[in-house]
């Protein structure tokens, strides 16, 4: 049972797409939130439906539930195979709740870009008069809790060698694992960071030259009958 917030007459938007930059506009938004003490919502609109989101996507969207569940968010709000503009989706959101001031990044991926530009603008202050925009500008790059800053994203495996795993770009017999890699950035050798999702659940594991430093409670992501394909 959510607590009643004091200030009813103020209801904020986080508005957020797939990136690193979500959380801190979360965090931003719940700030601001606590500091008004009014309720707080997150919206992702996404024109695929959410059964063909890769494994990155549905591990951000895990990521962002977990973070509600934190900042004690009114509502995570996800809408999934949405073919109609993003402008008008916010909008109607934010008629529905009550919104009074929605957060939007500077930077974002795909058809988000758009919000750099003043012509999204415009049409999102036509759409939502008489609520505040507030455009935070955030860093493209990728960063950890501690900020290291680590390269874009590429597709990897886990291999089971023995008690440990290692880490491939391309698909073998006795890969375990599939998901995306992040490598730091300036090092010669593959050390980061490996994301995977497995029945719903995000998980991240440190690499350190190829090889996984910390042992993984997870069950295989990857499917039998393309393991089947590799031995073929």
């Amino acid at each position: 049972m959510k607590k009643v917030k004091g200030r009813m007459d103020e209801s904020i938007l986080v508005c957020v797409y797939y990136g690193p930059n979500g959380e801190r506009l979360i965090r931003r938004g719940h700030k601001m939130a606590s500091m008004l003490n009014c309720p707080l919502y997150i919206l992702t609109v996404d024109p695929l439906p959410y059964d063909e989101f890769d494994a990155e996507k549905s591990g951000y969207i895990e990521r962002w539930k977990e973070l509600a569940e934190e900042c004690d968010v009114e509502e995570f709000i996800l809408l999934d195979n949405e073919k109609r503009p993003t402008a008008k989706m916010i909008a109607e959101v934010a008629h529905k709740y009550n919104v009074t001031q929605i957060i939007i990044g500077q930077t974002a991926q795909n058809r988000w870009e758009e919000i750099t530009k003043g012509s999204f603008v415009n049409v999102l202050l036509r759409e939502i008069t008489f609520v505040d925009l507030h455009i935070v500008s955030l860093d493209g790059t990728i960063k950890s809790e501690d900020e290291i800053e680590y390269e874009a994203g590429v597709r990897g495996y886990l291999l089971k060698e023995g008690d440990s795993y290692r880490l491939c770009f391309s698909c073998q017999k006795n890969m375990s694992y599939e998901g995306i890699f992040y490598k730091e950035i300036g090092t010669d050798f593959n050390n980061g960071m490996f994301k995977f999702v497995c029945n719903g659940i995000t998980y991240q594991v440190h690499v350190a030259d190829d090889k996984v430093t910390e042992p993984i409670d997870a069950p295989s992501n990857v499917k039998y009958e393309h393991k089947a394909h590799d031995l073929i």
